[in-house]
């Protein structure tokens, strides 16, 4: 089997176990093997699919951006997937959540941003925010397609970046403020609460020292990728996790509450 070949039929085995809620071995562990760069080959056939089933691109999602789950998960720089118009909801809209559509899931409190212009890997970083047009807090649901949550660094942008939703709070202007949020995004902190009790603290200097600084690896690792788009204009990036990844189930309601940055706490209930 050439090359291309087994690449597609990664992608073919990723789309079903997505859709079926289903696990499988990792690809890293299969005699074949799957290198990143490999697996980099594999995200423009997932979106292809996306996009063959009426899904529209609604942004990236960034993972592995908190330095304290590289060891956890055996990876040692970040990685993206896609959002889609399927994936992406607005936290007002969506505020119970069934676990049925997701394998292992976990829950993740991030930093979203919303392009208003195309960011370029040599822009300054106040170039770079004047990119933004909004911020909020928000959440992304992961899923593991591999038991256990144990897989490589290779076998996690195959899937596409083991994304599952997106649930994005009140978005907030960062023009006004550019100054402000700019200093805020790296100091601010975060606590996430399960049914009440305290289960992780974190905040915006755990995402790579700041989310802005997530998003300026994601423009200079798409800058060097011959296989997948740059960023765009309208597009929604969700940064990272802003505390460890946490198991989810039904019945459980988590908030999420930031303090040292203008950002509604926020809360989801899953069923």
């Amino acid at each position: 089997m050439t090359v291309q070949a087994e690449i597609e039929a990664v992608a073919k085995e990723v789309i079903a176990a997505l859709a079926n809620h289903s696990q499988i071995p990792t690809f890293s562990s299969r005699p074949a093997g799957l290198t990143l760069a490999q697996a980099y080959r594999v995200t423009p056939l997932l979106r292809a699919a996306f996009e063959s089933r009426g899904e529209r691109m609604t942004g990236r999602k960034i993972g592995f951006t908190n330095r304290q789950m590289w060891e956890i998960y055996g990876v040692k720089s970040p990685v993206w997937g896609y959002a889609t118009s399927r994936t992406t909801h607005a936290l007002a809209d969506r505020q119970v959540m069934a676990l049925d559509d997701f394998s292992e899931p976990r829950i993740e409190p991030e930093i979203m941003f919303g392009l208003g212009a195309a960011p370029a890997a040599t822009m300054s970083d106040d170039a770079l925010i004047d990119c933004v047009a909004w911020v909020a807090l928000g959440y992304e649901i992961v899923q593991s397609i591999f038991p256990g949550w144990k897989f490589s660094a290779a076998d996690t942008v195959a899937a596409n970046g083991v994304h599952g939703a997106l649930l994005i709070g009140t978005r907030h202007a960062i023009a006004p403020r550019r100054t402000e949020w700019q200093r805020e995004l790296s100091t601010f902190e975060v606590e996430l609460h399960c049914d009440g009790a305290l289960v992780q603290r974190g905040g915006g200097a755990l995402v790579l020292d700041s989310p802005l600084k997530a998003l300026r690896h994601l423009v200079e690792l798409l800058a060097d990728d011959p296989h997948n788009p740059s960023l765009s204009a309208g597009e929604v990036i969700s940064t990272g996790t802003l505390t460890l990844a946490m198991p989810v189930k039904p019945g459980e309601r988590w908030t999420a509450k930031a303090a040292g940055i203008p950002l509604e706490e926020i809360t989801i209930r899953f069923a």
